[in-house]
C-alpha cells in the first residue's frame, strides 16, 4: 500500500455500521496494517445517521478521514450519502446500496438528486442492489452492509483481502448470525 486509505461508512441506526467497522479493524489487524476507526452517530437507535470512519496506511494518527480525502464512501442507504460529501473529491468512489428509507418528518430525496449531488464531487458512482440481493437470498437485508464490503474488495476498491475479511467476520459477528454473513460475503464473490 503506498499511500493512506480512508473509507467512509454512512447509513441508518440499525443497518450494522460499527459492526462493519469491527469487522474492519480486525482485517486490518490480520493484514499486520496500521489503521484507526471511529464511529460518529445521532439517534442510532431511532433510525438517526450513522458514520463510521475507517484510515489504513503507515503511521496513522487520527481516525477521522478529513474534508475531500475519502477514497471510498460506502452508503447503506442513498439519502445518507448526501450527508458524506464533505468528505469526497474526484478520487472518491462511491458504492450506494440501492435502498431508500423514508424518515419521519423528513423529505425523501429523489435517487436521480442523489446521484447529481454526487456528481458535483465524483463521477465514480456505483449502485448496487445489496439490500434486495441479501433480503432475497437470506430474508436479512442488514446483511447488506457485509455484502457491500466484499464486493468492494472484489472490485480492489478496499485494500484487504477476502480471507482477512472473513476472519473479522469470525471474530466479530456472534455465532448465530455467523454463518449468513460469511455467505453474505461469499455471494459478493461471485
Amino acid at each position: 500500500m503506498k499511500k493512506d486509505f480512508n473509507l467512509i461508512i454512512v447509513g441508518v441506526g440499525g443497518q450494522g455500521q460499527i459492526t462493519l467497522l469491527r469487522i474492519l479493524e480486525e482485517a486490518a489487524l490480520a493484514e499486520n496494517k496500521d489503521f484507526k476507526g471511529s464511529e460518529l452517530h445521532g439517534l442510532s437507535q431511532r433510525g438517526g445517521s450513522v458514520e463510521v470512519h475507517f484510515r489504513m496506511g503507515k503511521n496513522i494518527l487520527s481516525p477521522l478521514v478529513s474534508q475531500g480525502d475519502a477514497d471510498l464512501i460506502l452508503a447503506l442507504e442513498m439519502q445518507e450519502s448526501l450527508r458524506s460529501l464533505y468528505y469526497a473529491s474526484p478520487k472518491t468512489q462511491f458504492l450506494l446500496n440501492k435502498l431508500i428509507i423514508p424518515i419521519p418528518g423528513e423529505n425523501i430525496v429523489p435517487e436521480d438528486q442523489i446521484i447529481n449531488s454526487i456528481k458535483n464531487f465524483t463521477k465514480k458512482i456505483e449502485i448496487v442492489e445489496a439490500s434486495k440481493i441479501c433480503k432475497e437470498k437470506f430474508q436479512k437485508e442488514v446483511l447488506a452492509g457485509v455484502y457491500l464490503l466484499g464486493y468492494a474488495q472484489k472490485r480492489k476498491l478496499l485494500p484487504l483481502r477476502k480471507e482477512s475479511l472473513e476472519e473479522g467476520i469470525k471474530k466479530v459477528v456472534p455465532e448465530k448470525y455467523l454463518v449468513e454473513n460469511l455467505e453474505a460475503l461469499k455471494l459478493s464473490q461471485s
